[in-house]
């Protein structure tokens, strides 16, 4: 725990213009942009989208597809360490990019650099998972994706408390939001039109590539003058803690998104396997359902997210957005875990669409006004993605013992606990005090 005393308003001013060099822009309002940057949100919505998409597409449909072809009748324990591995270098790496991307002091800038080499690493990790046809190469390439797009994105959340204002926040939470549900969405599209697992991996990775080199050039990424302290080894254990004490609206904030991000993750992660089990098909065919459902629902959900952060700010709240996206949650869970046919699996999947957009429109903009630090968000916003991440670790290993329970494939009861959780997650948004 970090039980440093916090500075006074006179010290923090003080700390932010030191001997008339820059201080690391952020969130707080004597350093705030007014506006934000033209062309700023849709440039890095875009950039974000093509990271998404490479990294989504695999963990969601293809990795599943390739871990079968790869591992064979072993698929499903292969499968669950590819997760937990990738998961796992991904969760704890974050908070490692994002505190390296602020103390970053460079002529590229502090984000550029790590949005640049992040997506080039990740896509050779998938380059990896593609190409070699060993069980060893399933783990270390996707390590090294996770690795890569965690130090990318790391590096552009971050960005957004540099460059965009509170008011705006919300159309930037709902623009990042849809720009995950946008990579579920393209992945989905490729994974229906073509059954090339290679094509599956390649094409959303030169999209990374393009998108995030649009934004690399264009971005405007202030140089930081003010020296940043020297990132040691003993500071690496300090990156993932933070005093909720302190800090309690950032705690109740980081338990809301890791809730509802527990509840979410099983219907996607396990997808292909669900159809395959309920409606007796082989993965293959199950992933081509799997596009064509996440192509209609991913499209909805886009525009759920887009909608709602501009609602959200609109109206200036996003509690009760999160609120609204638990229960809807808990409903669409519980009709999937029942669903006996494809049409009740439609109609519990367009359930979760909907609470799957909500969640995108204000998971962002309630972390960006909860930040311990704003001078350094990127930290922060890496322990943020912990919640994110943590989930992603957990579920192999939970998930395969609640589906060996009874006779075995038991995603009844997976999908009920995950329900638990989303209900939850709605209710501990209700704790976070300064946002409305």
């Amino acid at each position: 725990m970090d039980f440093t005393p916090p500075l006074s308003e006179q010290e923090s001013a003080v700390a932010l213009e030191t001997n008339g060099r820059t201080a690391p822009p952020g969130n707080d309002p004597r350093t705030a942009p007014a506006n934000a940057p033209k062309g700023f949100i849709v440039r890095a919505a875009l950039s974000n989208y093509g990271l998404w998409t490479a990294l989504l597409t695999p963990g969601i449909i293809t990795l599943a597809i390739r871990v079968e072809q790869v591992a064979g009748a072993d698929f499903e324990a292969v499968y669950a360490a590819v997760l937990s591995v990738g998961a796992t270098i991904g969760m704890f790496g974050n908070p490692v990019w994002g505190r390296l991307s602020d103390r970053t002091r460079s002529r590229f800038g502090r984000r550029r650099p790590w949005i640049a080499l992040g997506a080039a690493a990740g896509v050779g990790g998938v380059a990896v998972v593609a190409f070699v046809p060993q069980v060893w190469a399933l783990v270390l390439g996707w390590a090294i994706a996770q690795a890569g797009f965690n130090a990318a994105l790391a590096a552009m959340m971050a960005s957004v408390p540099d460059q965009v204002p509170v008011k705006d926040q919300g159309r930037v939470s709902g623009a990042f939001g849809a720009a995950v549900t946008g990579g579920i969405l393209t992945g989905s599209m490729i994974a229906a039109i073509t059954q090339n697992t290679t094509l599956m991996f390649m094409v959303p990775c030169a999209l990374c590539l393009a998108l995030a080199a649009q934004f690399a050039l264009t971005f405007k990424d202030p140089q930081v003058d003010a020296r940043g302290e020297r990132f040691s080894l003993k500071e690496i254990g300090t990156t993932f803690v933070f005093n909720p004490r302190r800090h309690p609206d950032f705690g109740w904030a980081w338990l809301t998104k890791f809730l509802l991000v527990s509840g979410s993750l099983a219907p996607m992660a396990y997808m292909v396997y669900f159809l395959a089990d309920r409606l007796d098909l082989s993965a293959t065919e199950a992933g081509g359902i799997v596009g064509l459902l996440f192509t209609a629902s991913y499209a909805l959900q886009t525009a759920v997210a887009l909608a709602g952060g501009w609602f959200s700010d609109r109206i200036g709240r996003r509690k009760p957005l999160f609120t609204a996206s638990g229960l809807l949650a808990v409903t669409g869970l519980l009709l999937m875990a029942f669903a006996p046919n494809l049409p009740a699996i439609i109609t519990a999947q367009l359930v979760l669409t909907v609470a799957g957009g909500l969640f995108a429109a204000v998971d962002g903009a309630l972390v960006f006004q909860t930040l311990p630090n704003p001078a350094e968000p990127a930290k922060d916003l890496g322990i943020a993605n912990l919640a994110n991440g943590l989930p992603q670790t957990i579920l192999p290993m939970v998930a395969t013992a609640i589906l060996a329970v009874g006779t075995g494939s038991n995603y009844t009861l997976l999908f009920c606990v995950s329900a638990v959780f989303s209900l939850l997650g709605a209710a501990t948004v209700l704790q976070v005090r300064s946002v409305r």
